[in-house]
């Protein structure tokens, strides 16, 4: 079902399309990043000094969230997969209703059995990455289209947690209270840019040609794509778990991060290296467009998930010899997990969907790397809190950024091989089990 058309549609139906490419775009940035807000304020506090069953409130709330989140990635896994376009728009007002809603309860709830409300929040968010890029997958333009959806997550997670510190220290508000008004601050935007986002036209049939028709899967068709390519899937998990868990930790604990490095008192440090990673990794996620090739896409997507995980451990041993400063080490260690984790948000399961021209959608797959990624993220968790507790915020960061680097490497290299071989059967024989 396509979305109702308007005035607003039709213009955009006709419209150039590099005109198109950057409206919808920055439609997709914009709102995501509005998103992002109902989520990923509250690393800005420390909530120091209060722990729970032997352990810090903090992590409670983290590991809260992410076992929301993460519960909703298996749930997306067939909601999402089988959601209709006309049904995008709703779920995401509602799923985002429901985070804010979470974030008063939050507030007015005393500590520590507020921390079910992070769960509250976390389970909704979950939901709305997957309805959002429903509207730019199978597009000609996908890889633009999705490295700016996807660089979102890099921009508005510094820009959110810089608003958080603002509002605490300009208009002091409370460790407690500042995610429900950083929710506030950012709801007008977020329904602008979500009735902008919902007036674009579906793709057309020469997007359809290039890139695979996307339909809603069911679970034979669902259990089919997973015994085609199931080692693909197993190696290219394992590293996005890898990935996911790094990622986390850098997002939610940056603040003890920045303050053992000697520069947590700047609301502003949270930007200063956001912003140059997503430019970086946006102009080399945009670039892959001009690869008409889809199979050469999916590879090159391989090596520059490789290379990022690589630039992680390379940045990390610059550091530790004191080559480069702080601000510098944490930019690129931005950019190489950006790098890495950025593909499998946007494009890479888009081309290998067109790589092999399986009729199938983008959610499906993302959802079932996601779903364990953020297990993965919960484990490590755990485990620093039970199993590292003597250990620093800044010493466990780097450590584990050289086992991603070095163990993520090697998975999505021998992932790159599969599906080279794959793809190279796939045109000799056809599809099995499909």
């Amino acid at each position: 079902m396509t979305p109702k058309y308007n005035k607003l549609t039709h213009w955009l139906t006709n419209l150039h399309p590099v005109w198109f490419t950057l409206y919808t775009s920055f439609t997709a940035f914009a709102l995501y990043t509005c998103v992002f807000a109902f989520r990923k304020a509250f690393p800005a506090a420390t909530y120091s000094g209060i722990t729970f069953a032997g352990l810090d409130y903090k992590s409670w709330l983290v590991i809260s969230q992410v076992l929301g989140y993460g519960a909703a990635k298996f749930v997306g896994i067939k909601t999402i997969s089988e959601l209709k376009a006309h049904s995008r728009s709703f779920g995401i007002l509602l799923m985002v209703s429901i985070a804010a809603l979470s974030w008063l309860l939050f507030a007015i709830t005393p500590a520590p059995y507020n921390i079910i409300f992070l769960f509250v929040n976390g389970f909704p968010l979950g939901m709305v990455w997957g309805m959002v890029f429903g509207y730019l997958e199978g597009r000609r333009m996908t890889e633009v289209l999705g490295a700016s959806l996807a660089v979102s997550f890099i921009f508005s997670s510094g820009l959110c947690r810089s608003v958080g510190a603002y509002v605490m220290r300009d208009w002091g508000t409370s460790e407690y209270w500042m995610p429900f008004v950083v929710c506030c601050i950012f709801t007008i935007p977020l329904l602008v840019f979500l009735y902008l986002l919902d007036k674009i036209p579906p793709p057309s049939a020469e997007d359809e040609r290039l890139r695979t028709k996307r339909l809603p899967m069911n679970g034979t068709e669902r259990r089919a794509f997973t015994k085609t390519f199931l080692p693909g899937i197993v190696l290219f998990t394992l590293c996005y778990v890898l990935l996911t868990a790094f990622r986390d930790f850098r997002d939610n604990f940056s603040k003890e991060i920045w303050d053992a490095l000697g520069m947590g008192s700047d609301p502003s440090i949270f930007t200063k290296t956001e912003i140059p990673v997503s430019l970086i990794v946006l102009v080399c996620m945009g670039s892959l467009m001009l690869i008409k090739n889809n199979k050469l896409a999916l590879m090159v997507n391989h090596l520059i998930i490789a290379a990022g995980m690589i630039l992680v451990g390379v940045a990390n041993l610059l550091f530790q010899t004191e080559i480069i400063s702080p601000l510098v080490w944490m930019t690129l260690v931005g950019v190489g997990l950006y790098l890495g984790y950025i593909p499998f948000n946007s494009i890479f399961f888009d081309r290998l969907i067109a790589a092999f021209k399986y009729v199938s959608t983008v959610g499906f797959i993302m959802y079932v790397a996601d779903s364990f990624g953020y297990v993965g993220s919960i484990a490590v968790l755990v485990y620093k809190n039970f199993f590292q507790a003597n250990l620093s915020w800044l010493e466990f960061f780097i450590s584990g950024g050289y086992i991603m680097s070095v163990a993520g490497t090697i998975l999505i290299l021998v992932s790159m091989l599969y599906f080279h071989n794959k793809h190279r059967t796939w045109k000799k024989t056809g599809p099995t089990g499909h």
